[in-house]
């Protein structure tokens, strides 16, 4: 039961991974990263979500630390991708749709490994998976252990990268929240957190808020109501 340090944007993700984390270490910190982002909406999710475990659940509000929001916006400047500057999400000429953010994971890893460093915390939790995703190659399990080695070698220390969405759906997502948590937790992300590129918080769905049309929205609905199908009645 050592200490963990969880990246949590505000979204369904990073949420279930940090009640995943809760159930597995002793001690949690978040750290979430402000880089520009025309999602910002995202981040005032954090909050939400943070004061909702503590109050619905009693068991793990006393491991759950300190909560970091870096300033990265130089991200944001170097950045011309659609979560960065106001323009139509659509595919780039590389294959690749123009919401990725290059380095944006591999920079977050390294700025979360230096602050659990200084928190002499080893694991270092994210939400990334490359079962439903949106094709980006620093979301991949290869680039995880890559960076895990780099980061070992380059801080001399031994972190573990955990990734415990990395190979299941959004439907199995839903299910992970659903077994750590039941159904107070179900509703907890499903009425407070925040996946939409646009950061849409006027519309909720029977999925949560969105805007009902990016690709994250597009993810999330398919993947709850895949989760809702199988649901015992």
């Amino acid at each position: 039961m050592s200490g963990a340090l969880v990246l949590l944007s505000g979204g369904q993700d990073s949420a279930t991974c940090l009640a995943w984390a809760l159930t597995q270490y002793a001690q949690v910190e978040t750290i979430g990263f402000d880089y520009g982002q025309r999602h910002r909406s995202e981040l005032e999710a954090r909050s939400r979500v943070l004061q909702g475990l503590r109050s619905k659940f009693p068991k793990w509000a006393p491991r759950l630390g300190t909560d970091y929001v870096l300033d990265l916006g130089v991200l944001g400047q170097i950045s011309e991708t659609a979560l960065t500057r106001d323009c139509d999400i659509a595919a780039s000429g590389n294959g690749l749709p123009n919401t990725f953010v290059p380095g944006r994971n591999i920079i977050f890893l390294t700025f979360a490994a230096a602050v659990a460093y200084r928190r002499k915390l080893t694991h270092i939790v994210s939400g990334l998976c490359e079962t439903d995703y949106s094709g980006y190659p620093d979301c991949r399990d290869d680039t995880v252990k890559a960076l895990q080695v780099v980061l070992n070698l380059g801080m001399e220390q031994r972190f573990v990268l955990d990734t415990p969405l990395m190979w299941i759906d959004k439907a199995e997502t839903w299910r992970m929240a659903e077994r750590l948590g039941g159904n107070d937790l179900v509703e907890l992300i499903r009425s407070q957190t925040l996946s939409c590129y646009k950061g849409d918080t006027q519309h909720l769905h029977a999925w949560g808020q969105g805007c009902g049309d990016c690709p994250a929205c597009n993810l999330r609905a398919k993947g709850y109501a895949s989760f809702i199908a199988r649901s015992p009645q």
